[in-house]
């Protein structure tokens, strides 16, 4: 790795966001110009975006959350109607189903990857749905509702295997949404992420590989798509009302649709334009410190290490590893780093076994097994290009040294 010597406090987060004088500058000037909200900077990092993603439109929101449920929305996915996803994500990805009223139903994930598995969708597709050959339109067995859409999470930056998910959508007539919160720049066969599905929706959260504090993007080749996804993104608001209070505009305006509040600011937006021309080098110096990692850590027989694909860039937004040992446990693990001022995070607690789901859906530990083992024994570990080698090489040198002394008191 370069030697990248960076001050820091003496807690080692998991994440934190890289800025320098560009994106101060360009706040400030945006604070000068006297439009802050919605407008011409906004307008400009969508079209940066979807000119780096390779797609014909970009939508700007305040965040990943709003990009996702925009996307359901203006597929008009309501009552009656399911959504597949996987359970090894964030809260977002299936509480927009619940917002459209439709049912989100959830499928187990791949063991080396933690992605939707292609193979358990199939399975699933086969046993637990029927083909209705009249309405061209695939139903749940048990309740009926009509399959509308798959949303593949392409977890820590690690694409999903796109070409087998894409080929069951053809072939049962479903719209497939990208959640790619975490893999803005990650590829698939040479494909960029945002280009593999009907629409992609991507996050700029503060631990995100680029961010704008709070935001999110959506990305789309659809144009009709795109046109309602901006008129719901802004209230519903006739197009281009965002100028009604500049000189292109008019303060008349019309209500087309039921739309939400869902738009990003120009201040976020001075962020993001900064943040985007340096989104490839912030991989390039993640994608070193996960080599380091793997280096480090790979004959360490109580660890596994995350699985690449052969055929895909991972944005490497997370580095996971499993903790299987008998003598400590993951939870274990992360206190004592913590107490060594290392600080990790666990990404995710399959949504099955929180208590909404269990509740309202009637999920229960066993529905998800491979997610359920995976959660048991999953931490991510620091990593964020402003890391220093040393750094690294702290958390490697520390985890060794965990692992030494807890087998070392398991054996006297």
């Amino acid at each position: 790795m370069k030697n990248n010597p960076i001050q820091r406090p003496p807690f080692l987060p998991f994440s934190a966001p890289s800025f320098d004088n560009s994106e101060a500058e360009e706040l400030i000037a945006a604070l000068n110009s006297g439009w802050i909200t919605t407008g011409p900077r906004t307008r400009e990092f969508e079209k940066r975006f979807a000119e780096y993603i390779g797609v014909d439109e970009a939508v700007a929101t305040n965040s990943c959350t709003a990009a996702l449920h925009l996307a359901l929305a203006a597929l008009n996915v309501g009552p009656g109607d399911a959504v597949i996803t996987t359970p090894f994500t964030f809260a977002a990805t299936a509480n927009v189903v619940v917002h459209q009223r439709a049912l989100p139903v959830f499928v187990d994930i791949d063991p080396a990857t933690y992605n939707l598995s292609p193979t358990k969708l199939q399975e699933f597709f086969q046993q637990r749905c029927v083909w209705n050959n009249n309405e061209k339109s695939l139903r749940l067995k048990t309740t009926g509702h009509r399959v509308r859409a798959i949303i593949p999470v392409h977890y820590g930056g690690q694409p999903c295997e796109m070409d087998p998910i894409a080929a069951l959508a053809t072939r049962y007539n479903l719209e497939v949404i990208e959640d790619a919160a975490h893999a803005a720049g990650a590829q698939y066969h040479s494909r960029n992420v945002g280009t593999l599905g009907t629409m992609a929706c991507f996050s700029f959260y503060a631990n995100k590989n680029m961010t704008t504090g709070e935001g999110g993007m959506l990305t789309t080749n659809d144009h009709e798509l795109a046109n309602r996804v901006r008129v719901l993104c802004l209230h519903g608001l006739s197009k281009d009302a965002w100028k009604r209070y500049s000189g292109e505009g008019t303060w008349r305006y019309d209500v087309v649709d039921a739309g939400f509040k869902y738009n990003l600011t120009d201040l976020a937006s001075a962020l993001g334009l900064h943040q985007l021309r340096k989104l490839d080098g912030f991989i390039r110096r993640r994608e070193e410190l996960a080599k380091f990692y793997t280096e480090s850590l790979r004959n360490i027989d109580c660890l596994t290490l995350p699985t690449m694909s052969p055929n895909s860039r991972s944005a490497w937004h997370l580095y996971p590893v499993l903790i299987n040992s008998p003598s400590i446990c993951r939870d274990e693990m992360i206190e004592e780093l913590r107490k060594r001022d290392i600080g990790c995070s666990v990404h995710f607690i399959p949504l099955h076994l929180t208590s909404f789901y269990r509740q309202t859906l009637g999920y229960k530990r066993g529905d998800f097994p491979i997610a359920e083992q995976t959660f048991d024994q999953i931490m991510s570990l620091p990593l964020f290009p402003r890391m220093s080698d040393a750094d690294a090489e702290t958390v490697a040198d520390e985890i060794r040294s965990i692992l030494n002394s807890v087998h070392l008191a398991a054996a006297s």
